[in-house]
């Protein structure tokens, strides 16, 4: 079996994390021969020629999004508890009981400095669930 490439499948994991975000049924596949990335979206236009046999878990396997790998609020709140005051640990809390709970909180990110650390972070932990997702299911990646 051929490698998966680290660089398009944190692609298609944000594909897929799009789609899951605004109720989209934006869906991408790894052929485990190949390492190839098939993607689906609802516009068709980007959609790639999917095969008949995509459910067929011995051949492709479905490409998780961030909710599946648990990279939601349990991360934002994970980064909260580490790099953040308790007084905004509790703010960034409030905010995740309403919508627009994200911009609120990156803004606050923008006002102490830390935007760019937390996308360091949030990557830094995409990676590490994406091989992980990859050891479990026998898929080679490649860097």
């Amino acid at each position: 079996a051929m490698a998966v490439k680290l660089d398009e499948l944190i692609l298609a994991h944000d594909f897929v994390s799009g789609g899951e975000a605004t109720g989209m049924a934006d869906m991408a596949w790894v052929e485990r021969a190949t390492g190839r990335i098939l993607m689906r979206g609802d516009d068709e236009e980007y959609s790639d020629e999917i095969p008949d046999d995509i459910d067929d878990p011995e051949k492709y396997a479905e490409v998780p999004g961030k909710y599946e790998l648990d990279l939601g609020i349990h991360l934002v709140m994970d980064f909260a508890r580490r790099h953040l005051s308790d007084g905004d640990f509790d703010r960034v809390r409030s905010y995740f009981r309403r919508p627009g709970a994200y911009a609120r909180f990156t803004n606050l990110l923008d006002r102490r400095g830390l935007r760019e650390r937390w996308y360091r972070f949030e990557r830094e932990a995409k990676e590490r669930a994406l091989r992980e997702w990859c050891e479990e299911e026998g898929i080679q990646i490649e860097d």
